[in-house]
């Protein structure tokens, strides 16, 4: 009877290694005309981390574009900035501060309005490209990911010819996916 316990609790432990070593980790991939962005989504704001995944997997972004570069600040992309703010309440969620999470280079965060809740609008994100980071938003915007390859790109994107507002004078299209891989796969993707 011990020896089939034994036996049983083995597989057991078996099985659940090799799951875990088979475990897809959801990372997020833009593609670009300028090239590809790889954001790591971070556990830590798991809402905010849903929704990223639910927008790019429903082909959210896949007609919108970076409308606001700034060099030495941000890449942002999503729905652009009304003069009324965010209304719709479908894209509006809590936020989710963690003092790990800061605006450093590379920081992917949720924009928002001026409304007092600091709410999320999720249909929209950008990407710090200050080297210093931006530390003045800690705590007043979500940071929900980081750049974990295309940084480079993101440097070509804040450096295009703008407007007045900010807008980039040739649109910088967006296709926003979520590429599940395993560990050896991120490892892979980022010695090459």
């Amino acid at each position: 009877m011990y020896r089939t316990l034994f036996s049983f609790l083995l597989l057991l432990a078996c099985t659940k290694f090799t799951f875990a070593q088979s475990d897809k980790i959801p990372v997020g991939h833009i593609q670009t005309p300028l090239g590809e962005i790889w954001i790591e989504l971070d556990d830590r704001t798991p809402k905010h981390k849903k929704s990223f995944i639910q927008l790019a997997e429903a082909g959210y972004w896949d007609s919108l574009t970076f409308n606001r570069v700034i060099p030495n600040f941000v890449a942002q992309g999503g729905c652009p900035d009304t003069p009324e703010g965010f209304n719709d309440p479908e894209y509006l969620m809590e936020p989710e501060f963690h003092p790990d999470l800061t605006h450093s280079y590379g920081a992917v965060g949720a924009g928002r309005d001026d409304n007092p809740g600091k709410l999320s609008a999720r249909c929209q994100f950008y990407i710090i490209q200050n080297p210093k980071g931006e530390h003045r938003l800690d705590g007043d915007y979500t940071v929900f990911g980081k750049v974990i390859k295309g940084m480079d790109v993101v440097d070509k994107i804040v450096k295009v010819n703008r407007d007045q507002k900010d807008e980039p004078l040739s649109p910088i299209s967006l296709h926003v996916d979520i590429r599940y891989l395993t560990h050896k796969e991120i490892t892979q993707l980022l010695t090459q």
